[in-house]
Order: C-alpha cells, then sequence, then structure tokens
C-alpha cells in the first residue's frame, strides 16, 4: 500500500494529543493536572448558547453561501473597523471552520511547490506543517529572550530569497505572549512591500492582552499597501470561549478571498450554521463577557508568573498577552532523574508527566529545545496544583 508521501510526514498537533492523553488519564481515575492546553476554563456565554438553540429551534436556511452567513461577516467587518480600522467588505471575508481552516486556506492560495515562508522560533506547530503539506518550505528565524522573541528586521533580510512568498506573525504570540508594536510592524511592512512579499498575520488572541500600556494593532492596518497583501487571520475560540465550536474567519483582499472560498467549497462547503448564529450572537452580545475572561486569564497569568519566577532553575519572560507562560529549562539539563539524564524540556515535560502528573508541551514542538511551554487557561486551583507538583519536582531532585 502506497500513501501519499507529502501527507505522511505531517506531524500531528503536539498539545491536543498531551490533552488526549491527559483526558484519558482522567478517565481512569488518575489526578493528571493538564497545564499544556490552550483552551480558556470558562463555559460559553449564555446569550451564546441561547441563540444556537434558537437557530436549532427555528427554519434554518437549506443552504448558505460557503464564505458564510452575510449577516455575520458583515458583523465582521463592523467589528474589524471599530476596533482595529481595518476596512474589509464581506466579498473579502471568508468565515472558516476555526482558526486552522483559515490558515490552511490562507497558506494553500499563497504558497506553491518549493515556495518558502519564513516563520519565526518560538512558533505554533501548525505553521511548519501547514507549509509543508501546500508543498512549501518553512523557513524558521529563530529568536532570542533577551530580543523578546519578535522577529527583527536584519533576520528577516537576512532570510529573503528570490523563492520567499510570505512571512507569518502571531502577534500575541503563541507560545511566548509577546506583542508586537507599531514601529516593529512598520519595519515587517517595509521588507513586504519592498521584496513583494506576503503577510499571513495570526490574530486569534488580539483581546488577550494583560496590561494597559500595551496595545494590540494589526498590521493590515498600517496602510493601503501593506493591507492588500496581508490575510488577517481570526477565530471565536479563545475569546468568547467557544473552541469546540469550532468558527474562525478571514480578511484578505478580494482576489485572495475568492481563491481561499474556492478551496474552502471543495474541502468542507460553509461552516454549520448553529455555530454560524451562534458567533453572531457573540459579535452582537457586546465585550463584557471577554472584559471578564481577560481579567481572570490576568490575575492567572500573575499567579503563575510569579511561583514559575520563584521556582529555582527555571526562567520565564512576562507574556504580554495569549494564554501561556515559555519556560526555560536548562539550567536542569545534565542532570539525572530516575535515570534519565535531562538533555532537553522533553525530558522535563516527561518526567512531570509520568511522576508529577503535570502535562506540559515540550519546547521542541515549538522550535526551543530548552523549553516547555505551560498555559493559564485552565482554573486557578488546577494552576495552583500544578505549580505546587513542578515546585516539588525541582525540589525533590535538584
Amino acid at each position: 500500500m502506497i500513501l501519499s508521501e507529502r501527507a505522511t510526514t505531517v506531524k500531528s498537533s503536539a498539545a491536543l494529543n498531551i490533552t488526549v492523553k491527559a483526558e484519558k488519564m482522567k478517565i481512569n481515575g488518575i489526578d493528571i493536572i493538564n497545564l499544556g492546553t490552550g483552551e480558556p476554563d470558562f463555559d460559553t456565554p449564555t446569550h451564546i448558547k441561547k441563540a444556537a438553540a434558537k437557530a436549532i429551534e427555528g427554519e434554518l436556511p437549506k443552504n448558505t453561501d460557503i464564505a458564510g452567513l452575510s449577516v455575520l461577516r458583515e458583523a465582521l467587518c463592523k467589528k474589524a473597523l471599530e476596533e482595529n480600522g481595518l476596512s474589509y467588505t464581506v466579498e473579502e471575508t471568508v468565515v472558516t471552520n476555526g482558526g486552522k481552516q483559515a490558515l490552511m486556506n490562507t497558506v494553500f492560495s499563497l504558497v506553491g511547490q518549493d515556495d518558502e515562508v519564513i516563520i519565526s522560533a518560538p512558533y505554533w506547530q501548525s505553521y511548519i506543517e501547514l507549509v509543508r503539506l501546500a508543498g512549501g518550505v518553512p523557513v524558521v528565524v529563530y529568536t532570542r529572550a533577551e530580543h523578546g522573541f519578535k522577529l527583527k528586521a536584519s533576520d528577516i533580510r537576512a532570510a529573503v530569497t528570490d523563492r520567499t512568498r510570505a512571512i507569518i506573525i502571531n502577534s500575541p504570540n503563541n507560545p511566548t505572549g509577546v506583542l508586537y508594536s507599531r514601529k516593529e510592524l512598520l519595519d515587517i511592512a517595509d521588507i513586504a512591500e519592498e521584496k513583494d512579499i506576503f503577510i499571513i498575520s495570526d490574530e486569534v488572541y488580539d483581546k488577550m492582552i494583560y496590561s494597559q500600556k500595551e496595545k494590540f494593532i494589526s498590521i493590515a492596518s498600517l496602510g493601503e499597501e501593506i493591507k492588500k497583501r496581508t490575510v488577517v487571520i481570526n477565530s471565536f475560540s479563545k475569546t468568547y470561549s467557544m473552541t469546540p465550536w469550532r468558527i474562525g474567519y478571514s480578511f484578505a483582499d478580494r482576489k485572495i478571498s475568492k481563491i481561499m472560498k474556492n478551496i474552502q467549497s471543495n474541502c468542507s462547503s460553509n461552516v454549520n450554521i448553529v455555530s454560524q448564529y451562534a458567533a453572531l450572537a457573540a459579535l452582537e452580545g457586546g465585550d463584557d463577557c471577554v472584559t471578564r475572561l481577560v481579567d481572570a486569564l490576568k490575575k492567572r497569568r500573575d499567579y503563575m508568573l510569579q511561583r514559575i519566577s520563584d521556582i529555582p532553575y527555571l526562567r520565564c519572560i512576562k507574556p504580554v498577552g495569549g494564554l501561556y507562560i515559555l519556560v526555560d529549562t536548562v539550567m536542569l539539563f545534565g542532570e539525572s532523574v530516575d535515570g534519565i539524564k535531562i538533555e532537553s524540556g522533553r525530558d522535563i515535560a516527561k518526567i512531570l508527566f509520568n511522576k508529577y502528573n503535570v502535562a506540559a508541551v515540550p519546547g521542541d514542538v515549538f522550535g526551543m529545545d530548552s523549553y516547555i511551554r505551560l498555559s493559564f487557561a485552565p482554573s486557578m486551583e488546577k494552576i495552583i496544583i500544578g505549580v505546587n507538583r513542578i515546585e516539588n519536582f525541582i525540589k525533590q531532585n535538584f
């Protein structure tokens, strides 16, 4: 039996795999604390669920546009204009089955065989895999903690070739939580315009910012020229605690959106209609639920950050946004625990999972071998227990 070589080389999501393993342990009665999940520990707001129930009970349209309900896309365009200064039309908006499909549509629309896409490390794993699946070549630019884990203009210029097709930006970033400033985005925009490169801007954490001094800025808002060559990707999953509803969206120039719509028409057709009405209710219901979510996440971030910073041998930078803290474990390397010589963050994650019942994502998934990623999306109770176990691991072995 011969299978597709390209497909068989694609790796599954490590974070989702860890969550599945943790859930199986829970079913078997094992007290596992999952600090690997990126799903906020909040129920979907009531007004959103009621809108979905009403849609189910009512007369649903039998067919919808592949790109989504017009009324939902209109609401998305209104949000983009009012919140981010982005002017898009309904024809430039595509509603997708989660943010991942928006990303897939984008990569398959822009990237051809052997085309290169610049991706900064630490990166979200799916960027690498989707570029490869499209036949493209991920060009990883490694960032450094002392530079805030941000792409520098000089590093981008050094990575650009005549095969460079796009640059992926994720701000706030998964897994570092860093947020790009206007000046930093302008520097990237200048290179994209000069070198005729597209920008793929992943903005799924745009509302999850924990400092009043910092403000989210979409690179597409910095001028008409950069807007034409930018695809904006977003999702309802994190902001409105709607991960299982699987609904995301994209904004792009009409020509690009048309291609993305054609791709989606052959992959999945339209997003299920109930989730679309739920998403519409999320947009029309105001941001009180988002404010409560962000306030709670800030408290969890502050607690986890302080606790991790106080544990010997562990280091981390303060995330401005997002859901994660990237923890450097390099000072533990060379030691042995239960016969396991520690040589990477993966070794740390394995010990924490198997011996201390704490799930963390190993840093090599993000291109950073010496790190592990911890999420502050779980409840405060689970965070306290999980961090206590990590502290015990350090105290008992180092």
